[in-house]
């Protein structure tokens, strides 16, 4: 058995879904630079988890998110660079059939990193519609490590029944499991509330990640239910959640005020109060800024209660991803 490799697991760390779905829509060259900040800011206020794919960036932009994180880690020089640590996930994609392939993707993402990846996901569990193509996947997953090619193996999108079968497959090798990734907010309880993941990974030594701390945006407050949403998509999601969440998003601007802190800061801060690793994404450095502002003081334990309160009212909650397994 290979020695365990440490991993630093900072307070918070940076979803690059938001890079995955603007390069894949509208990139341009020109927005490097910018993100390049964005990376620096992060890294030098201690934020060293970056969380991407390999299907963010995808066609003629395939697996670009992970170029560009290979690169803005090459060219940062500042504090904390040694605690940096490259993380992402491989798609089931359905011509991934067996161990090999997922060997191969690992290759091929490490190729566009630079370096070897530090922490490698499984993106989604097949066990919903194909339950036989999700064992060679992570059979891979863990030769990748056994290989020396990774550091440590995650997963995303599992739920707790799942999870203790495929750790128990992973112990088997020897393999530990370090973290497990899900839709966490005060508008996403479900994971943990619902099919008790926490719990699970707390017994087991796993770390949560909480992907999309912020729904979307939802829990920013820019958005408003009367006419201010986005276009799209997720304007339509804001339409259909924001009438239920009006005494939320009220407890949560409340003691924003009362903390001189943003809605943001908040909602990210409670995650961190429920002992998760927050991933919100940052498009500029403006908004990198206004997430670490979230770090350094944590929320009461009355507080946490009134936003627990509060987010159990919520009438429509955010719709959960179609991958998540029990």
């Amino acid at each position: 058995m290979r020695t365990k490799e440490q991993i630093h697991l900072p307070p918070m760390g940076c979803g690059t879904w938001a890079w995955g779905n603007r390069l894949l829509w509208d990139y341009d060259p020109s927005m490097d630079s910018q993100l390049q900040e964005v990376f620096n800011v992060c890294v030098s206020n201690g934020v060293t988890l970056f969380d991407t794919g390999d299907s963010y960036g995808t066609g003629k932009l395939k697996g670009r998110s992970e170029i560009l994180l290979g690169k803005f880690e090459r060219e940062y020089q500042g504090v904390n660079k040694d605690k940096i640590c490259l993380a992402t996930k491989l798609a089931p994609y359905p011509w991934r059939l067996t161990r090999g392939a997922m060997v191969a993707a690992g290759n091929a993402s490490a190729e566009r990193f630079g370096r070897n990846i530090d922490l490698v996901q499984m993106h989604w569990s097949t066990a919903n519609y194909f339950p036989l193509q999700e064992w060679q996947l992570l059979d891979g997953l863990g030769d990748l490590y056994e290989k020396g090619l990774v550091k440590g193996v995650g997963l995303s999108n599992y739920g707790a029944k799942r999870l203790r079968e495929v750790y128990q497959k992973f112990s088997d090798r020897g393999i530990p499991i370090i973290t497990l990734q899900v839709q966490y907010s005060l508008l996403s309880t479900y994971p943990v509330v619902e099919l008790g993941v926490k719990e699970v990974c707390d017994e087991l030594g796993i770390k949560l990640i909480a992907y999309s701390p912020l729904a979307l945006g939802l829990l920013t407050g820019k958005y408003s239910s009367q006419g201010n949403v986005p276009p799209g998509l997720r304007g339509w999601v804001c339409k259909q959640i924001l009438p239920g969440a009006r005494s939320l998003l009220s407890c949560l601007e409340a003691i924003a005020t009362a903390r001189n802190k943003t809605m943001a800061q908040v909602a990210i801060n409670w995650c961190i109060c429920k002992d998760t690793i927050p991933i919100p994404g940052a498009k500029n450095p403006e908004q990198a800024k206004q997430n670490i502002g979230a770090l350094g003081w944590y929320l009461d334990e009355g507080e946490v209660k009134e936003l627990d309160k509060a987010a159990a009212k919520v009438s429509k909650p955010m719709v959960q991803n179609i991958f998540q397994s029990k």
